[in-house]
């Protein structure tokens, strides 16, 4: 196996681990919020989510490599950060949206700096581009929905 092979297998396998991540974190929002259109929202980005993390793992196994399971100790972090914010916050909505925001400009920057690479196949560089619309997209209208 080549190094060129096992460097994109990693990079994938990092952003399947925050992809998780924001799964796990737009459920958790889901579930402590009230505003039943941003519970909505937060439930289809995890379902989003989801599905981004199945067109990853395709991607790594196109490279033979091994699947990463879970997600990452930051992630973790900004979920309890979330659960406390909801517990101790008075505008416990407007906190997740927020924090929602936060994490997605995150994510568009972690995309990036993957689209970055030179040598990335381009069945890769179409899912990931793909991927990266989809969040700038929905970052757009979490704004909209932060304005309501």
């Amino acid at each position: 196996m080549n190094t060129y092979t096992q460097e994109v297998g990693v990079k994938l396998n990092a952003l399947l681990e925050k992809t998780y991540d924001a799964e796990k974190g737009f459920k958790k929002a889901a579930e402590n919020i009230e505003n039943q259109s941003l519970k909505k929202y937060f439930a289809e980005k995890a379902k989003e989510r989801y599905i981004f993390g199945h067109d990853l793992k395709n991607e790594i196994r196109t490279f033979n490599q091994d699947i990463e399971k879970g997600g990452s100790v930051s992630g973790s972090a900004h979920r309890a950060w979330m659960d406390i914010k909801s517990l101790f916050s008075l505008e416990d909505e407007e906190s997740m949206l927020e924090e929602a925001i936060r994490g997605e400009k995150a994510s568009i920057e972690e995309y990036k700096e993957v689209l970055g690479e030179i040598n990335l196949p381009s069945s890769t560089k179409t899912v990931l581009e793909s991927q990266k619309n989809v969040i700038e997209n929905g970052l757009y209208n979490m704004k909209t929905l932060e304005e309501i």
